[in-house]
């Protein structure tokens, strides 16, 4: 059993004209996620190319569900308006270009049950594997991400990843302030940090597209991904500030 009329899990997975690319995607996060869940594919306009796959599908995939964003085009509005779409006590972003492992999404899950209001695929902590991807972006995500782990409290070595789990109580008691792309994961992970909230990862191999065209804007985006790096490394240091004074 998959499915049931509350999910326990709502997966969000953005899409922008994928067509045909997403089925494999689609069925293998159906046949992998044991957790009731329900599928949802964010979409920006009536005419993206998904849309059709989406209602074919529709009868052999119970669960899945087209949403369109009425937030404002782009990546980011397709994240938040999903979150919004959906009630599930628990929220996981996903690719719908394969890059993620549907296999680890149990596992997540259990970690939420157990109390963890974000839990992280990681690619950065031990077991965890990149594999394919810009050898830039791949090197300016490893280094942001375990230098916010080491030296920052962060609790996950890969607050970068959009492969991430949300639970409903932490989304509700969250103000969104991201402005552009794929910042989103970085900054709920940095808030939750922040709030003392757990944050727990487990190791994920991570996957270039095999199809498609990628939609990640490093040059617009970063910074973007800079502002939350700073927020944390100030939180860090307001953290360590009162045990000093204390001595």
């Amino acid at each position: 059993m998959t499915r049931a009329t509350s999910p326990l899990l709502s997966i969000v997975l953005p899409v922008y004209n994928e067509g045909d690319a997403v089925e494999p995607v689609l069925r293998a996060m159906a046949a992998g996620v044991r957790t009731p869940h329900e599928l949802v594919v964010v979409y920006d306009v009536d005419e993206d190319t998904t849309v059709p796959v989406i209602d074919r599908l529709a009868a052999s995939i119970p669960g899945l569900r087209g949403v369109r964003n009425d937030l404002g085009r782009g990546v980011l509005n397709a994240m938040r308006a999903g979150i919004a779409a959906t009630s599930a006590p628990y929220v996981l972003i996903s690719m719908a270009d394969g890059s993620d492992e549907p296999q680890i999404v149990d596992r997540m899950v259990e970690l939420a049950a157990g109390g963890a209001d974000v839990v992280a695929g990681s690619r950065y902590m031990p077991g965890g594997r990149q594999l394919g991807g810009p050898l830039l972006k791949r090197t300016m995500s490893r280094v942001a991400g375990l230098t916010l782990h080491w030296f920052a409290g962060v609790a996950t070595h890969d607050p970068t990843s959009n492969f991430k789990l949300y639970s409903r109580r932490f989304l509700d008691s969250t103000t969104i302030e991201s402005q552009a792309g794929f910042e989103l994961a970085l900054e709920l992970t940095v808030k939750a940090t922040l709030a003392g909230r757990r944050v727990a990862e487990l190791p994920t191999t991570w996957r270039d597209r095999t199809a498609g065209k990628s939609n990640f804007k490093l040059r617009r985006w970063l910074p973007h991904y800079l502002h939350w790096y700073r927020v944390a490394f100030a939180g860090a240091v307001r953290r360590r500030r009162p045990s000093r004074e204390s001595r």
